[in-house]
């Protein structure tokens, strides 16, 4: 009679569970290989471009929770609006951010080259800079640049005491009137986003 578990007599450890991004990553890429298929024509992978993903980004749009206020309504750049409005629901910035991350990572493990990743390509990377900066205006949330810790750590070193001087303090706590663009602090839009 045959054992029902025919590995229970080999030294074979039992295979871990994929972590939660492994998992994610496969979902995303089952569901980007789903929409070529489906896409009218139907299309290979490896005829995919960046114009193709920005396609598949803005699909996914549809299912967005994030509302995205529209230059001409009432609450927009307004951070906490009052009341409802008609503006549409799109997909948050981090999450298509975070989406092309995995997307671009499985296609390199699913055998595709680093230099045709699709996810890789330039057309991408400004596609996400105006959706966060539309985001953000939208919103009236800049994402403001982090301070490199290391500059601020190093602007700190040559005082005695280890106290920093008022210009040190300003520069760690992103107080400063001057961040470079003559326009005060969180002008930029062209920082990390934190969650």
């Amino acid at each position: 009679m045959e054992s029902a578990e025919p590995w229970r007599g080999e030294a074979r450890p039992p295979q871990a569970e994929p972590s939660r991004y492994e998992s994610q990553k496969r979902r995303d890429w089952n569901t980007f290989v789903q929409y070529l298929r489906n896409h009218k024509p139907p299309l290979v992978l490896s005829r995919c471009s960046g114009a193709h993903v920005i396609e598949f980004l803005r699909y996914l749009d549809q299912f967005g929770k994030t509302k995205v206020h529209v230059p001409r309504c009432a609450f927009y750049g307004h951070p906490s609006p009052p009341g409802p409005c008609a503006c549409p629901l799109r997909q948050a910035w981090g999450s298509l951010d975070a989406l092309v991350g995995r997307l671009r990572a499985a296609y390199e493990e699913s055998g595709g080259s680093p230099d045709t990743n699709p996810f890789a390509a330039r057309a991408i990377r400004i596609f996400l800079h105006d959706v966060r900066e539309s985001q953000a205006k939208s919103r009236g949330i800049p994402y403001d640049k982090k301070k490199r810790k290391r500059a601020a750590a190093a602007a700190g070193q040559g005082h005695a005491g280890g106290k920093p001087s008022s210009s040190s303090s300003t520069a760690l706590s992103g107080d400063s009137s001057d961040s470079g663009t003559g326009e005060g602090p969180g002008a930029s839009l062209l920082g990390s986003f934190t969650s």
